[in-house]
Order: structure tokens, then sequence, then C-alpha cells
């Protein structure tokens, strides 16, 4: 009998439900912060976007509307310092997990083609990669690659701030990946969505510097050639139930993705588009969230240390990337024991073993129950 369905590794996460028993069975009730979910509420005005839009009878645009796009482009020269981008050139995507899926297949990606992602990193590079019969592997520069291997890139992911370390990369270390990309041939696709919530030196609110995008001028350098920027307003605005992301660069690959996705019906709805276009020219509601955040972060941190755990970059974003010095599931187990998922290192790539990935999305008050729970066990 012919065998159906796509060969893909099992989903790891369904291997920390004897963690979740488990932690579950603590008298205060399990604190998950194993998966970076938003557990605030979504701003009222966004809600109320998508309620004045509901009545939707014909098909929305693939491209987005023109004033989607407009609020698109107006955010990346106000928040991104990308200025004079083309409406053209930005589209509305199905989340962004959606896209890292499907990119390798889209640009046309195939077996002998190579796609690099960063060596700690989500599993989903991977994913697209295999869904496109090309090959995934890790690293962080492309000098790290052999001749062979460097002469069939032909996509290179980013993702800075980086899910799960938290690892930010500065404007000369992209433009410098953006060279040896472009040396190659090779489309640098940026998995930016945590850009908004930057600590410590890239805490803007706080005297820091924004965190680039890859269309930045400073790594672009004149021309958005062989260059995407991802974006998701899940992490920044709570939207992860509405699945508003979008995805802008070179026109050229912009215009592909554009007419492949209307012959695939990959379309996001019109009342999330209007949601979006709302959320992009409110920055207030992205202020209150990231200072709820870094409240969380400020508790949390010096609970994790104090009860062993170290700290390895964490420099944006909503996660805490941690070690004991010791196997990973021997953390995720002791966690457990206090009733604190976390979530497993390994299931990042072989250089995340040993680490775990605390999130920062659990509620005030069970990120309070974390604190008290891991100062107790100290």
């Amino acid at each position: 009998m012919t065998s159906f369905g796509l060969s893909l590794p099992d989903y790891p996460w369904e291997a920390m439900a004897p963690y979740l028993a488990k932690a579950a069975k603590h008298p205060g009730g399990v604190v998950n912060l194993s998966i970076g979910t938003p557990v605030d509420p979504t701003p009222k005005l966004v809600q109320e976007a998508l309620a004045s839009a509901a009545n939707a009878p014909g098909y929305p645009t693939v491209h987005g509307t023109p004033a989607l796009r407009t609020a698109i482009v107006e955010w990346f020269a106000r928040r991104r310092g990308v200025a004079d981008m083309d409406p053209q050139n930005v589209m509305p995507t199905v989340g962004s997990k959606e896209l890292v899926a499907w990119l390798p297949l889209l640009l046309g990606l195939g077996a002998g083609d190579v796609v690099v992602r960063p060596t700690v990193a989500y599993p989903t590079y991977d994913i697209g990669a295999t869904l496109a019969g090309a090959t995934s592997v890790a690293a962080d520069d492309l000098d790290e690659l052999d001749s062979g291997t460097r002469a069939r890139v032909r996509l290179v992911w980013v993702n800075s701030p980086g899910n799960p370390t938290g690892s930010v990369r500065d404007a000369a270390s992209l433009a410098a990946l953006v060279d040896q990309a472009r040396s190659v041939g090779a489309v640098v696709a940026s998995d930016e969505c945590y850009a908004e919530l930057g600590w410590g030196d890239w805490d803007l609110q706080r005297g820091g510097e924004a965190v680039p995008s890859i269309l930045d001028p400073r790594v672009a350098r004149g021309s958005h050639e062989g260059l995407l920027a991802v974006y998701s307003l899940s992490k920044q605005s709570n939207l992860a139930g509405y699945r508003a992301s979008f995805v802008a660069g070179d026109p050229a690959i912009m215009a592909n993705l554009v007419n492949s996705r209307k012959h695939a019906g990959m379309i996001v709805p019109y009342p999330v588009q209007e949601a979006l276009r709302v959320a992009l020219g409110d920055d207030g509601h992205v202020q209150v969230q990231k200072d709820l955040y870094r409240g969380r972060r400020e508790r949390l941190l010096p609970a994790l240390t104090g009860w062993g755990l170290d700290l390895h970059q964490s420099h944006a974003g909503l996660y805490l990337w941690c070690t004991a010095g010791e196997d990973t599931w021997v953390t995720i187990d002791r966690l457990a024991d206090q009733g604190i998922v976390a979530g497993p290192g390994v299931f990042y790539g072989l250089a995340g073993a040993g680490f775990v990935r605390v999130a920062l999305t659990g509620s005030d008050e069970r990120i309070d129950a974390a604190v008290a729970r891991l100062g107790t066990d100290a």
C-alpha cells in the first residue's frame, strides 16, 4: 500500500507531558513558562478594529489593502529606521511561523540547496527546509561552512533578537552576513518579531540602542536586493490569536511571493488586516506591554540566578536562556518539582544542550508565584 504523509519529526513539545503532569501536582498550581504565548489582553482598540471590519463578504486581497501596506511602510520608518519603502514591497502573512515554514518552497528551493539557520534556533527553520526538500545547516556565519556547502547556500535565516537565546546582532554583524550571502547569491531572511523587546543596551526606552533590522540602511547599504524582513505582532501587541504578521524587502522576491500566494490562497482575512493596520499605528499599547514584560523580567531574573541558573545572552525578547551546568532534562525535572515548567534547550538544536528557556509570558500573579517558589528552594 502506498504510504501517504510527510516524513516530519514528531512535534517536540509532546515530550513535555510528564513534566507538565508533575508540575501540575504542586499545591499552588502550575506556573507554565515553557511557551511564549501572550497571556495579557489584546488591546481594546485592536479588538474594536477587528469587530468594525467583521462585515467582510468578499475575498480579501493577498497583497494586503493599500491602507495596510501604507501602515506597514510608515511603521518601518517610525520604529525600525527604514525610510522610503515602496508599499508594493510589503505583504501581510498568516502569522510569521507560516512564512518561516513555507518560504524555502516559495523561493523555489529543492534538493541540493542549503538553508542556513542559527546554531541555536526555532525548529521551524529546519522544517521549512525539509518541506522544500532542501538541506538545513546550522551556522551563525557562512565562514563556518566548507566551500562546497557554502556554494550551495540559497537562503540564510537570521533571528535577531533570537529565540530562544535572546541574542542580538548589531548593524555591523548583520551587514557582514549580508555581504557573505550576496557573495554566493543567497537570500537573507530576518525573523525580527522580538525587535521591540530589547533590554539593557538594546532597551531604547532606557537609553539603549534600537535593535537593527536587516533592512536598516547601515545593513542593506542602499539596496534591499536579496533581503527579507519578517515581523509579527503576536508578541508586541498580544495578537498571537489573530495570526497578524508581514514580510517586506526585495522587490523582485516580494512580487513573486505575492503571485505564488495568490495561487495558493494564502490570504490574511480582511478583519485581521484591519486589526493589523490599527495596531501598527498605535505605539502606546506596545510600550505598555513592554513595561509589563520588563517588570516580570526584573523580578524573575534574580530569582532564577539565586536558584543556581546562569544567564546567557538574553539581551532581548521574551525569554531567559539559562543553564545550571547539568543535563537539560535534570533542570527541567527540578523545576517541575517546584511546579514550574520551562522549555528544554535541546528543542533548539545540539548547541542548546544543558540549557533551559524560561518565558516571561506568565501573568504577574504566576510570575510572582515562581519567584516565591525559587526563593524557598534556593
